[in-house]
C-alpha cells in the first residue's frame, strides 16, 4: 500500500513486471497487454481485488512472503477458483506448489487499481459524515489524501477540519483545479447534491463518491459510486427475514451456522451493491 513508501512500491512494480515476463517465457503463456487486461476486468472482480489487496497488505506487514490461493481465498471470503480467475485478469497465475509472491501481487493489484499515484479527494458537506471523512486516517495511508473541504455554512469558512480549512462551495472549481483533486465525495443533503456534483464536473473531477440519497445526473465520462447506508440496511434486513423463514435443519441454515463458503453463483462476497454507481445520463 502507499504507506510502504514510493520507493518500495516502485520496487514491487518492477518485480511484478519481471515476474510476468518470466511467467510468460517459461510457460509459453500469451499475456495480454496491461491496458487490455484492465478493460476486460468485470466490476465485481475489481471490488474483490481491493479486498485481496487489503489482505495481502496485512500479510506484507507481518513479513509473510508467499501465500497460496487457498489461504488467500479463505482470508478474503471467496472460494479459491474465483480468486484464481480474478487474479488471472491481471496476469498473475502464481507458481504451482509455491503460490503467489505477496510483494509482487501487491504491486500488480496496485497498478491495476491505479494506486501507484495518489488521488486527491475533496469532501463536500462538512456535517457529521463530512467530519468523519475528513478525519479518517485510512484515506492518506491508502493513497487518497483529503486535499479540500467545502460547505455552505459561513461559520465553517476557514475553520480547519482534519488540518484542512473549509472553503465555500462556490470555490469548488478553483480550489479543486489548484489542488489537483481527482475524486469528489458528496456528503450533502439530497437537495444540494446535484448542484455540488455539477460544480465538481466543471472543475474537471471525473470520479464522484455520492453519499447523498439522490441519483445524480452526470456526463458519460464521469464515474459515480453511490453509497446508501439505508439501502445496505434494507438488504441486510432481507437476509435476516429470509433466514428466519428457513427451517433450522435446512442446508442453507447449516451453512450459515458453520460459516461455510458461499456457492460460486452467490453475490454475497462480491462487495458490489447492485444499486451502486447508479446514474442518470442526460
Amino acid at each position: 500500500m502507499t504507506a510502504r513508501g514510493d520507493d518500495v512500491r516502485d520496487d514491487d512494480a518492477k518485480a511484478a513486471a519481471a515476474a510476468e515476463a518470466r511467467s510468460s517465457e517459461s510457460e509459453g503463456v500469451s499475456i495480454p497487454a496491461p491496458q487490455d487486461r484492465v478493460r476486460s476486468i468485470p466490476e465485481a472482480a475489481v471490488a474483490r481485488l481491493a479486498v485481496y489487496l487489503r489482505v495481502l497488505s496485512g500479510l506484507h506487514e507481518r513479513e509473510v512472503h508467499t501465500v497460496s490461493s487457498e489461504e488467500l481465498a479463505v482470508a478474503a471470503g471467496v472460494n479459491s477458483a474465483k480468486l484464481r480467475k480474478d487474479l488471472s485478469y491481471i496476469g498473475s497465475y502464481g507458481t504451482r506448489g509455491v503460490g503467489y509472491e505477496v510483494a509482487v501481487l501487491i504491486g500488480q493489484i496496485e497498478r491495476t487499481l491505479g494506486l501507484t499515484q495518489q488521488n486527491r479527494v475533496a469532501v463536500i458537506g462538512i456535517g457529521n459524515l463530512g467530519h468523519a471523512l475528513a478525519n479518517y486516517g485510512g484515506f492518506p495511508s491508502r493513497g487518497f489524501p483529503v486535499a479540500a473541504l467545502f460547505d455552505l455554512d459561513p461559520d465553517l469558512m476557514g475553520v480547519p477540519v482534519g488540518g484542512i480549512p473549509v472553503d465555500h462551495v462556490d470555490d469548488i472549481p478553483r480550489v479543486c483545479a489548484e489542488r489537483d483533486v481527482t475524486i469528489g465525495a458528496i456528503a450533502t443533503p439530497a437537495k444540494g447534491a446535484q448542484e455540488v456534483c455539477d460544480r465538481l464536473v466543471k472543475a474537471g473531477v471525473r470520479c464522484i463518491l455520492n453519499f447523498a440519497p439522490v441519483v445524480l445526473q452526470v456526463p458519460e465520462e464521469v464515474e459515480v459510486r453511490k453509497v446508501d447506508l439505508a439501502v445496505e440496511m434494507q438488504i441486510l434486513s432481507f437476509h435476516v427475514a429470509r433466514r428466519s423463514q428457513e427451517p433450522s435443519d435446512s442446508p442453507g441454515s447449516e451453512q450459515a451456522a458453520t460459516g461455510a463458503p458461499q456457492s460460486e453463483n452467490s453475490d454475497v462476497n462480491t462487495g458490489i451493491n447492485p444499486v451502486d454507481g447508479m446514474v442518470v445520463r442526460p
